[in-house]
Formats: structure tokens, sequence, C-alpha cells
């Protein structure tokens, strides 16, 4: 069997390192790139390179921003009373493109695991409070996956937030059991929004 020479084989294992990219993708996104005219694999290269070291995250909220604070954050359009708690900073992304949210986000950086080895103190919960304690928010919804964590880290959020007399409502209908916000389209996040209900710290 004919081997592949080294610089191709060692682009493919990058590439396959990449979400969602498999063996195959990898592969044919590999020899897709060697036999391409240097000049645009060169601009493809610059502009990740680019991304990376101007992107960064929002030092209020950990949305990923080219500024400081981010665009959300910094317009004074958006609901002041509102925080949204998303998982991770794509969730943003996902849910901006429903078009019906109009109020500021919190970005907690992942979910209670102790499994995995992911505590409270771990999470941007502390980051939260003290938002609370500056900003004039009224309510937090809760938008985090439908699995046994996510579900573990609304319930522990809702008691640790409505003791400190913030309502706490959490995103419904559409969502399905076991999913996250990248796989929902915007239809689904609108009425998931929507549909929104209280819960209690009890």
């Amino acid at each position: 069997m004919h081997s592949l020479p080294e610089p191709i084989a060692a682009l493919i294992s990058a590439l396959n390192k990449l979400p969602g990219i498999g063996p195959r993708s990898a592969e044919r996104l590999a020899l897709h790139l060697v036999q391409t005219e240097a000049g645009s694999v060169r601009q493809l290269a610059e502009s990740i390179l680019t991304a990376r070291e101007r992107i960064q995250t929002c030092q209020t909220c950990g949305a990923l921003t080219e500024r400081q604070p981010c665009s959300v954050c910094d317009d004074p359009r958006r609901d002041r009373s509102l925080v949204c708690l998303v998982e991770q900073p794509v969730d943003i992304i996902s849910i901006e493109k429903s078009g019906t949210y109009h109020g500021k986000y919190h970005v907690l950086g992942g979910k209670i695991s102790p499994l995995n080895g992911v505590e409270p103190e771990d999470l941007r919960i502390a980051e939260l409070e003290l938002r609370l304690s500056k900003e004039p928010i009224k309510e937090v919804v809760l938008a985090l996956a439908t699995d046994v964590e996510g579900d573990a880290t609304s319930f522990y959020l809702a008691k640790r937030l409505a003791a400190k007399g913030i309502k706490v409502t959490r995103i419904a209908h559409g969502l399905p059991a076991g999913s996250g916000l990248e796989f929902a389209d915007e239809l689904t996040l609108s009425q998931a929004l929507e549909g929104r209900r209280e819960m209690s710290g009890m």
C-alpha cells in the first residue's frame, strides 16, 4: 500500500484534531490544500493566525470579541435587566441567530461535572454574582444543555441565585434532551427562549 508523504500525513493528523473533522474529511481537506495554489493556502493560514491572535474573550460576559467590552455588552439598546447564561461563547452566536433575545449574556465556561473534575468554583459563577451586585439584573435565563450535567448545573444555579432574590428562568420548549444549543435551528431557539419558565430555588 502506497504511504502518503510525511508532510501530508502530518497535515491530516492536525486537521483530524479539529471538531467535526473525521479521518476521511481530514484526508480530503489535506489533499485539497496541498494541490491548491500556494497564495490561497497562505491566505488561509494567515487568516487563521490573525483570528487566533486578535480574538479574545469579553472581560464582562465571556463572549468572543475583538475589543473590550464586546459589542453586546457595549450596546445601550440591550435590556440590562436580563442576562442569558450559556455554557460556551459559541452558544451566544446560536441564540443571536434566533433574533428574539435582546438582553445581555454571561458565559459560564462549562457545566458542573464532578466525574470530570468540574466543580462550581471552576465556572464563572463568581463573576456572574459580581455582575449581579453591580448591574440592574432582575432575571437570569439559563440556556444550558438538557443533559444530566446541564440539568444539575441549572438546578444548582437556580437555588444559589434565588437566594439573592434574582428571578431564574430556563429555556423550555424545543431543545431535544441530551442536545446542545449548537445543534438547534433559529426557530427552535426562538421558541425555547419565548417558552422559558421560572425555576424555584427549592
